[in-house]
């Protein structure tokens, strides 16, 4: 309305004054003529002006008669200067206020992204008034006094408010001045504003303090993980998604918008699962903004997860690599090899991190991490042998075990044990969970290439030494041509110091190895586990533990199946793998959703259904699947439930079955809102609160110590 006002289209009556107005200054100024070089001056001097002095009421003097903007009060943080000669007096005022929250063209010279600007915009001061007046007439006087005040302004600035200065800002309005004083004096020209305030754009003048100015301003604040209490949520989305770190309140309520779109439409590519055309080129814009990347969108699930996980004595934390190929969408930007050097497949990496209970169920994902190789290193593994492990692929399972330390840090009471297959035996990685003895501990499988020792032994020479502790009997279900089988496997374990490559400056580590291994078996591969880990193993009993803990890491294959075939990642054509990226992250966290309901109805079967349909759609549910239009009073269980929705997705559900998987889950899901609506029709109920809206209580109890 105010921008109507100004342009005549309305007119409104006057406000009521609110506050006292601003005094015009009382101290008259004399005229000054001074034509002269800039060396007849003498020394040109900047004097501080200090609120209620004789100085400020100069400045206020000069600026309201001779500065265009008059005496007009500068915002924020401040600092004024009088610009003075020993033989002429005053010849000029400065000041300098806090930097513009948004300046477009500004934000990109920097390039900083809103998290850093937030966080570094008090490090950028505004020279918010600059006069000389009209009297003086002395070349090369602006920028000599811009030059004087670029020098000192830093120390006095930081003096007062703590904070040094690393860039000055100011606007020229190019109707007025051409601005060639800030030229002069090294100020950089860097675009113009939109001119929305008055009309008048005006040319943006950036000048740099330090010589790294970029690189310091766009450094983004250390925002590690948090948990806070949070406000009650309308659905699952919400929830996980609550302590997004954007600012932008559309953005967060697009992100809920596409997880729960992702979620009722698993398989569907973007314009399906958003099911209207406004809906798709809103998911396009999301995917193109700046902000949204797969990090951002995976901290606020990873902050949820860790409240899951503080409900647990133990959690299993397994980490894995999987490859996405995307080689029939070749013009995407940014893949790189994914495979063999003959088959030319593309596409990304992905290493994910997620977190399980004893009993399988999933709490969520702690970290992912997505690359694409350079193709130009492509096929060059001797080469890469020789750099750090900084430099390899190999980094990736440090960088997941420093993320699960950090989440540990947050959940004192809970024991978290990393795992990872043969790839992961890495002595860097067991060098690094023995720093901390309060960290994370390690579960590893061992790889037989690697020639382990142990003194002067090696590693399998040294346990096939040690007598069995016990056997296990171990049922191999069927795989391909092979049958299934039942196996009976001698347990060994012994506390052990693993030595450190040749060459490699690390220490020896101290641990414990359990060996299990198919013996008198003519089967041509026989079952047979090394695992190392850094929790103790003092009982037979705790070496079966370790080995069953081992086995859970089985879920996070089962997580990468259900996100491939599920959510159909290869099947999302965004154009970059940037935007490839973000949408992979809502795709995890809609994956781990699914996951979730599986596991439900084997953890808690006997609950009611209620913990995670609500009363219609559990109501549409048995009349879909009874072909009958009268429900019952009372909710099925959640073992029944989940049969049903399986039923309904295509399995079988016969005596010998096992229970329903993720992916009949989630076509039953699909199906279930057709169900859902077609049930509010014809028996004029009322609509869900949400679809699949997030149970509540649904968090298991904690576990006895």
């Amino acid at each position: 309305m105010a921008q109507l006002v100004r342009r005549q289209v309305i007119e409104l009556p006057a406000a009521p004054a609110l506050f006292t107005p601003r005094q015009p200054p009382t101290l008259e100024v004399e005229d000054l003529s001074v034509s002269a070089s800039l060396e007849a001056l003498g020394t040109v001097e900047l004097v501080a002006v200090e609120a209620g002095s004789l100085e400020a009421q100069t400045w206020r003097a000069l600026m309201a008669r001779e500065h265009y903007l008059g005496d007009k009060p500068l915002c924020g943080a401040q600092l004024r200067y009088l610009v003075r000669s020993e033989p002429y007096g005053w010849l000029g005022a400065l000041g300098f206020t806090s930097a513009s929250w948004a300046l477009k063209e500004r934000d990109k010279a920097i390039g900083w992204d809103d998290a850093a600007r937030r966080h570094n915009l008090r490090q950028v001061v505004a020279n918010a008034r600059f006069l000389i007046r009209p009297g003086v007439q002395v070349p090369n006087l602006a920028s000599h006094v811009l030059g004087l005040a670029s020098r000192r302004l830093p120390a006095d600035w930081e003096a007062r408010y703590g904070v040094r200065p690393l860039l000055l800002e100011t606007f020229v309005d190019p109707t007025r001045f051409p601005g060639h004083c800030y030229r002069a004096a090294n100020w950089m020209d860097v675009g113009i504003t939109s001119g929305r305030r008055d009309g008048v754009a005006k040319h943006i003048f950036l000048l740099p303090l330090v010589g790294e100015w970029r690189e310091r301003l766009s450094a983004k604040p250390r925002d590690g993980l948090r948990t806070s209490p949070r406000a009650p949520a309308s659905n699952w989305a919400e929830e996980e998604f609550a302590t997004v770190r954007w600012y932008d309140e559309r953005l967060k309520r697009r992100l809920v918008s596409l997880a729960l779109d992702f979620f009722h439409r698993p398989q569907a590519n973007v314009p399906e699962a958003c099911a209207s055309r406004a809906g798709t080129m809103a998911a396009y814009r999301f995917f193109r903004n700046h902000q949204v990347n797969l990090q951002a969108i995976l901290t606020p699930h990873i902050e949820a997860t860790i409240e899951r996980i503080r409900q647990h004595r133990i959690v299993l934390v397994p980490q894995d690599t999987t490859t996405l190929s995307y080689s029939h969408h070749p013009a995407t930007e940014g893949l790189g090899p994914v495979n063999t050097t003959r088959d030319q497949a593309v596409g990304l990496l992905l290493h994910d991190t997620v977190a399980f209970s004893v009993e399988g169920t999933p709490l969520g994902i702690l970290d992912a991490q997505c690359w694409a190789r350079d193709p130009e290193e492509h096929g060059k593994s001797e080469e890469r042998k020789k750099l750090p492990i900084e430099e390899k692929e190999s980094v990736k399972w440090l960088n997941s075990f420093t993320r699960v330390a950090e989440v540990q840090a947050l959940c004192p009471e809970t024991l978290l044990v990393s795992m990872g297959d043969r790839e992961s035996d890495i002595h860097d990685l067991f060098a690094l969970a023995a720093r901390d003895p309060a960290g994370p501990k390690l579960l590893v499988r061992a790889e037989r290439t690697r020639q382990r020792r142990v003194e002067n032994e090696a590693l399998w020479d040294f346990i096939s030494h040690q007598p069995p502790a016990g056997e296990i009997t171990l049922h191999i279900p069927r795989r391909g041509n092979r049958t299934a089988r039942t196996v009976l496997l001698p347990v060994r374990f012994a506390e052990v110091t693993l030595q450190p490559p040749r060459g490699s400056r690390l220490p020896p580590v101290d641990l414990w190895a359990v060996h299990l291994h198919e013996e008198h078996t003519d089967d041509p591969e026989p079952i047979e586990w090394m695992l190392l880990t850094t929790v103790p193993v003092h009982t037979f009993d705790d070496a079966v533990e370790r080995a069953e803990w081992y086995a859970a890491r089985w879920g996070i294959e089962v997580f990468h199946r259900t996100l491939k075939s599920g959510c159909r990642i290869k099947d999302r054509q965004l154009g970059t793998a940037t935007r490839l990226q973000a949408c992979l992250a809502i795709d995890m966290v809609v994956a781990w959703r699914v996951y979730y309901l599986a596991m439900l109805g084997r953890e808690v079967p006997d609950q009611p259904c209620t913990v995670f349909f609500e009363e219609v759609e559990w109501k549409a549910l048995h009349c879909y699947h009874y072909k009958t239009s009268v429900a019952p009073d009372e909710p099925p269980s959640m073992a029944q439930a989940i049969r049903m929705l399986g039923q309904m997705g295509g399995h079988l559900g016969r005596r010998l079955d096992g229970p329903p998987g993720t992916q009949v889950l989630w076509r039953g899901l699909q199906y279930l809102d057709v169900a859902v609506q077609m049930y509010i029709t014809f028996t004029c109920s009322p609509p869900p609160r949400i679809w699949r809206s997030y149970p509540e209580g649904y968090l298991s109890r904690p576990q006895a110590p």
